[in-house]
This record gives C-alpha cells, structure tokens and sequence, in this order.
C-alpha cells in the first residue's frame, strides 16, 4: 500500500468535490439505510477537503486513488459474508445504475443488518479522467463512490463493474482493460460476500 503525505497535496491546493453520479447514490433523496449517514452531501464534501486521510492508496489505475477516513458516522459496513445461516436471504435481479446504461444481474442481502463500518473509502476519479467519461468537474478530484469497510483495505471492485470498465466510456465504464488476475481476485472474493439492502 503506497502512502502519500497528505500536506503535501493540500500545499497543491487539491480539492475534492461529489460527481453528479456519486451524490444519488451515497446522498439519496429517500435516506435509505444503505447510503452514508447522519452527514449532508456537503458537509461529507467539506470533510473531505479539510480532514487529512489515514491512507492514500492507488486504484485500479492511474486515475483513481483511495482516501482512507476513520468513520465518523453510523454508516454500516456494505458488504456481508455469505454463511450456509444466511444463504437464503440472497436475493437477486437485472438493475441499471443510471438510465444511460443496460440492466446488469445484481445480488444483494434481504433481511440482515451488518455492523457500522470502521472506515469509509472515498473512491476518487482526477477530473482529466471525469472529462473524458462525460462528466467535467472543477476540482481536482471527484467522489465517484465510498466503500464501507471494517479494515482500512479497499473491497475488490465486483466482476461486471470490471467488465463495464472495459466496455468503455460509452457504456458507463471507465475504458480500462479488464485485468485477468484482478477479476479473478474479484470473484474469489464475491462469490463470499454480497451487499446488503
């Protein structure tokens, strides 16, 4: 894990803003209990640009880091183990992050409550690469999801993600090739762990 010095970047005069996509995903209009809580869209926003990171770590490419924050909400963890206890409240269904992009098959727990997270990962995007998918943004970096994790380590990415990733810009993905060993890493540990509704 490659550790940045945080200074460093604020001297930079970095700052970091929500993308239009990450904000109705984290910041929904109808609070469910999936998204990040007790803190506004702005207030989340502003806490990133003045509270330093325990971590820096890279991404799946050049353009995308991780920040590591102690959790400072009552945000839970997004991902379950899956038991033989709990197998049976799999669920799933063909779903479409924006209108934009074609239904991929999700799973997801029903019924189950997970712990509250002990860290929240914002997943940063550089705004040279938020243009080139369409969505410029005036900062350096742009919000373009969070993971809520136990352990200050980022979750695998889920294997159709990688996949939409390598479709390109025009289906909702990032046009990075798709990495055989990181999908089946992914797998590996998806076919354990599902979110949680």
């Amino acid at each position: 894990m490659k550790r940045y010095n945080y200074f460093e970047l604020l001297e930079c005069g970095v700052v970091i803003v929500l993308t239009e996509f990450a904000r109705p995903r984290l910041f929904p209009r109808d609070g469910r209990s999936t998204a990040i809580q007790d803190v506004s869209a702005e207030a989340f926003e502003q806490h990133l640009n003045v509270q330093p990171p325990l971590a820096v770590l890279n991404g799946y490419a050049p353009f995308c880091k991780l920040h590591v924050h102690r959790n400072w909400t009552s945000t839970k963890c997004s991902v379950i183990p899956i038991t033989e206890a709990n197998r049976h409240q799999l669920r799933s269904a063909y779903e479409a992050r924006t209108k934009e992009e074609l239904p991929v098959l999700v799973r997801w727990f029903e019924g189950l409550q997970p712990p509250v997270a002990n860290y929240l990962i914002p997943i940063l995007y550089s705004r040279e690469q938020l243009a080139k998918e369409g969505s410029p943004i005036e900062a350096d970096w742009g919000v373009v999801g969070c993971l809520y994790t136990m352990t200050p380590e980022e979750i695998p990415m889920v294997p159709i993600t990688m996949l939409r990733n390598a479709l390109g810009v025009e289906e909702g993905g990032s046009g990075v090739a798709l990495s055989r060993e990181a999908y089946r890493r992914s797998v590996a540990f998806w076919e354990t762990h599902a979110n949680w509704r």
